[in-house]
């Protein structure tokens, strides 16, 4: 493997030294780099505390290292040197980068088989470790934080179209009904906003519909995938949004989360978005909202299955010399984070959706989604079916890069500057291209 292509600019980064000291108690220290920020960064000091109390044997020191993509790209440096952190965490878009990094990683199921460690991957919940997942179901890494997207609602913009908030339009039609009551009654400045344009409608869509996003089984069973986003169903979902803009009911606010504040502010009625914006919901909101499953095209599916996940998940990261007790180290923590408790608590503190069964269990038994509604919803949307080779996540390398190609497409028709499927046409040859590149650079 050509590492040069894949830890490109990575060298110059400042490397954190000395990463396999050991405690004077006898301890055996191992360092977590991780990209939670403000109240998230407080929740994974919480748990390393816990689990340091927990037990005698190790210790584990978690490090901010930044943004998830200035957090990989640490890492990769790291390794280049000798000087890899034992656990870190990665976007679940950089699953295909980290897969094909050789053996900069210990894939998470050959460090249960070699620790012997309390992690099962059939405790977790199955559209959760599918994403993380090898096409045998062998698990590459341990999910850590998870969501989906929802479609959440304004219920004050609802109320005042003369709509039932509480009955939220579930297939794409009634999104449009909605839609034009809202605009006929001025009911809110945008009918319809939405973030993360390409995650929820076009990877979320294809899962949700049991269509393929990219060949080889959306990539999981090869390195030459071809994209498969220009077929007739996505060019339908494109084409549905420029007529939405067209009609005065769709307002697009940027790429990724820069559409979020559109919806927090209360201009839109509805809103896409990712479950974890709820929040900055309960936070700073000034108007009754509550979520909603994502729609669906029943000319395609009769019943839609499961969405996909966005977050993050640990890898182990190996070093030429690193001890055998700094992987027994790194597994127990994996396992302590497992723990029905311990993942519940996570759930419930941070708004992901609990990663294992046992810990959406244990949130049910505190009587958690009683008391805060809506909240089980986006689980109960990754658990809906069964998980197929169209709904278990993305594999493909250099997926941010083709978010961004397609997003200049996608951008690029809404501008009226070229049609629906010259735009999925378009990002589908970029798209492949960079496909093509990340593949020559495994195989160099």
């Amino acid at each position: 493997m050509n590492r040069r292509t894949l830890l490109s600019g990575a060298a110059a980064l400042a490397l954190t030294p000395a990463l396999h000291a050991r405690a004077q108690s006898g301890k055996t220290k191992i360092v977590f780099w991780h990209a939670m920020t403000a109240a998230l960064n407080e929740e994974v000091n919480r748990l390393a505390t816990a689990f340091n109390a927990s037990q005698s044997q190790y210790e584990v020191q978690p490090v901010f290292k930044g943004t998830y993509a200035e957090t990989l790209t640490a890492a990769i440096a790291a390794y280049r040197a000798g000087q890899a952190p034992n656990l870190v965490q990665v976007f679940e878009v950089g699953t295909g980068t980290m897969l094909a990094a050789g053996a900069a990683v210990k894939p998470a199921w050959q460090l249960i088989q070699e620790t012997g460690a309390d992690i099962k991957a059939e405790s977790y919940i199955p559209a959760v470790r599918g994403y993380y997942s090898l096409a045998d179901g062998r698990m590459a890494s341990v999910p850590f934080n998870s969501s989906t997207a929802v479609m959440w609602i304004n219920q004050d913009a609802f109320e005042k179209a003369g709509l039932d908030p509480a009955k939220a339009p579930t297939t794409y039609d009634e999104v449009t009904h909605a839609a034009e009551a809202l605009k006929a009654k001025a009911a809110a400045d945008f009918p319809i906003s939405s973030g993360w344009f390409s995650w929820i409608h076009l990877e979320e869509y294809a899962a949700l519909h049991n269509i393929a996003f990219a060949s080889e089984g959306d990539g999981f069973s090869g390195l030459n995938a071809v994209l498969e986003v220009n077929k007739p169903d996505f060019v339908k979902q494109l084409q549905r949004f420029l007529d939405w803009q067209k009609a005065g009911l769709f307002k697009y606010g940027g790429r990724d989360s820069a559409g979020d504040t559109i919806f927090l502010s209360g201009q839109a009625a509805i809103g896409f978005n990712s479950s974890g914006i709820r929040g900055d919901l309960i936070k700073s909101a000034k108007f009754k909202w509550s979520n909603a499953f994502l729609p669906y095209d029943p000319a395609i599916i009769k019943q839609p299955i499961n969405s996909i996940i966005g977050g993050a998940s640990l890898w182990t990261m190996t070093t030429p010399t690193r001890p055998v007790e700094e992987y027994k180290a790194t597994a127990a923590f994996l396992a302590f984070l497992a723990q029905p408790r311990n993942a519940a608590d996570w759930h419930q503190h941070t708004g992901y959706v609990p990663v294992t069964l046992a810990g959406y269990e244990q949130s049910k038994t505190d009587g958690f989604y009683a008391k805060n509604a809506g909240t089980e919803l986006p689980i109960q949307q990754l658990t809906r079916g069964s998980v197929t080779q169209n709904s278990r996540g993305l594999r493909l390398g250099r997926l941010p890069e083709i978010r961004n190609i397609i997003y200049e497409e996608v951008e690029k028709a809404l501008q009226g500057q070229q049609t629906a499927q010259a735009a999925l046409d378009s990002a589908t040859t970029r798209g492949n291209r960079v496909l093509r590149e990340f593949e020559k650079s495994v195989h160099t």
